[in-house]
């Protein structure tokens, strides 16, 4: 091997060297900033967590009593909708045993006068 070659070949190897330790310190500068990221991301999460754990447990509670105070009105609702509708057939009720009573009086009525008639 001649001296030029050996020059050459020693070049390219320390060429190699150097322009590997830069790429090995971009790609390790990228990856401190990505675990800074990811820090600052994990501090921003738990923050987020905190935050909803104590304003969301409150607004569960008044939804939670809100839906209580709506099934007890639809509750009332339904009872006086039953009370009414009781109301209802028990007017209806009492109306048509009377008009029943009355048909029959008066068709009772008619047959006794056209019987009077018949007769004579």
């Amino acid at each position: 091997m001649d001296l030029t070659s050996q020059i050459a070949l020693n070049n390219g190897l320390t060429f190699l060297a150097w322009a590997t330790g830069i790429v090995v310190l971009v790609v390790g500068g990228f990856l401190i900033k990505l675990l800074y990221d990811l820090s600052k991301l994990s501090k921003n999460v738990n923050e987020t967590a905190i935050l909803l754990n104590t304003e969301l447990k409150p607004t569960l509670d008044e939804l939670k009593d809100t839906l209580s105070s709506i099934n007890a009105i639809v509750k009332n609702t339904d009872q006086g909708v039953d009370s009414f509708k009781n109301a209802v057939e028990k007017t209806f009720g009492k109306t048509k045993a009377f008009s029943e009573s009355l048909i029959g009086g008066i068709i009772k009525g008619f047959s006794t006068v056209y019987k009077m008639f018949a007769k004579k």
